[in-house]
């Protein structure tokens, strides 16, 4: 972990150490700067666990990436400053779809004065790290939930203008192999959500910019601003002023992300 390199990245100033105040700081400054992306799927460049290709990807080349990423390299910087992580396997909609794709997201939660929930790799979801504790959750407006389930498990519930409403997991280490197959099920599997669909995401103290397909997007606590981008030019320079992503291959996607987006427009219109 070349540390200083991601601090720059992120726009950590000051020296870190393993407390809250820099835990949050560090938490807001990745979601400020470092944005969601999915595009590797769609490229087909092969995302894995491997911490270098991480770094070089999100910070020397300074692109985003998807929750094994921001949540990989998070932890891996936590970890060089001296926090204790554990990493967990979450799993979206797991109230709907069941057990079978636990893994489908990576979260962390990390050991202080009490434990805490940090996860930059949702997209949309909490700007601050929060308590492991039942109850609301209010940031900047946008509000959440954390909830203790019968069974056990955790559920996080998204804020009123979300795009994946919930997530599951159990306060315990993940299983690698777990994610690992999860990982290479999201990348290849035609059920995967990643293969249907072009997302970028940029969680703000105020808002989530977003890119869904065509349908560019702006998430504040009391609306949810859409549009239909009109074509391959805008599509391309909005990643690159809005999200700062700039990769030529993606002009390629356009044509996958206006068909997906009329169909969104179609179930749920302007």
């Amino acid at each position: 972990m070349r540390l200083q390199g991601y601090l720059d990245r992120i726009g950590f100033a000051g020296v870190p150490r393993a407390d809250l105040d820099t835990l949050t700081r560090l938490h807001r400054g990745h979601l400020n700067s470092i944005p969601y992306e999915s595009l590797s799927v769609l490229l087909g460049e092969p995302l894995d666990f491997d911490n270098a290709r991480i770094f070089d990807k999100l910070v020397t080349n300074r692109r985003g990436g998807w929750c094994y990423e921001m949540n990989g390299l998070f932890a891996w910087a936590l970890e060089e400053i001296g926090f204790p992580i554990t990493r967990v396997a979450a799993g979206v909609i797991r109230g709907r779809i069941g057990e079978e794709f636990v893994g489908n997201h990576l979260a962390l939660l990390v050991d202080l004065d009490r434990r805490y929930l940090a996860d930059v790799g949702f997209g949309d979801g909490v700007y601050e790290p929060v308590p492991l504790a039942e109850g609301a959750i209010e940031q900047q407006g946008f509000v959440s939930r954390l909830e203790l389930l019968p069974d056990g498990w955790w559920r996080f519930h998204n804020h009123q203008n979300c795009g994946a409403p919930d997530f599951d997991f159990r306060a315990e280490p993940a299983d690698p192999a777990r994610l690992a197959a999860m990982c290479a099920f999201l990348q290849t599997d035609d059920r995967s959500p990643f293969r249907q669909n072009v997302v970028l995401q940029r969680r703000l103290p105020d808002r989530v910019e977003i890119i869904r397909n065509a349908v560019r997007m702006t998430a504040y606590p009391d609306r949810l601003e859409r549009r239909l981008m009109a074509d391959a030019d805008e599509f391309m320079a909005e990643m690159r002023t809005v999200f700062g992503v700039d990769v030529a291959d993606a002009r390629a996607l356009w044509s996958l992300a206006l068909e997906r987006g009329r169909i969104m427009l179609a179930e749920n219109p302007l």
